[in-house]
């Protein structure tokens, strides 16, 4: 492979989040409005604006990356998620919607340092979702987000 083909292309195909009950996980993201996609049993897939959300058993998914399950945090993770809305007002609304999905907000929709609206939730298995409304970086008409509004 030449060096110019070792390039990581700038994507994120797949999220998959190891959850402890694979119906629970699935049902707080269906009462959010998404939809399941065809997949095999004992994956569940959402598929969103250019990737797709998979929701796979915890201990199946450290069995998968060949660690142990102690290894995987849920809920005690560095990472976040992040959902970028089209008003400050929307980002209220989703956080309500997820805490009456079974989710738990982590912070309220307020004003933040640099300049947007945001808060936090947790989905039942921990995982943490920033909800932001960010006036610098508005969603494209497909709802695609970019950095600094380069959307379509």
């Amino acid at each position: 492979m030449s060096k110019e083909n070792a390039a990581m292309e700038r994507r994120v195909s797949l999220i998959t989040l190891g959850v402890a009950d694979l119906e629970r996980a699935a049902g707080f993201y269906e009462a959010l409005g998404w939809q399941r996609e065809p997949s095999p049993e004992g994956v569940i897939a959402f598929n969103l604006l250019g990737q797709t959300l998979g929701l796979f058993p915890l201990d199946k998914l450290a069995e998968d990356i060949g660690v142990p399950v102690e290894q995987l945090k849920p809920g005690g993770s560095t990472v976040t998620l992040a959902q970028n809305v089209r008003s400050v007002e929307a980002v209220a609304e989703l956080l309500q919607a997820a805490e009456a999905a079974g989710g738990r907000v982590l912070k309220p929709a307020q004003d933040v340092f640099w300049g947007g609206h945001h808060g936090y939730f947790a989905d039942p298995d921990g995982h943490f979702w920033e909800v932001a409304f960010n006036p610098f970086s508005p969603l494209g008409r497909d709802g695609a987000f970019q950095w600094g509004g380069g959307a379509s």
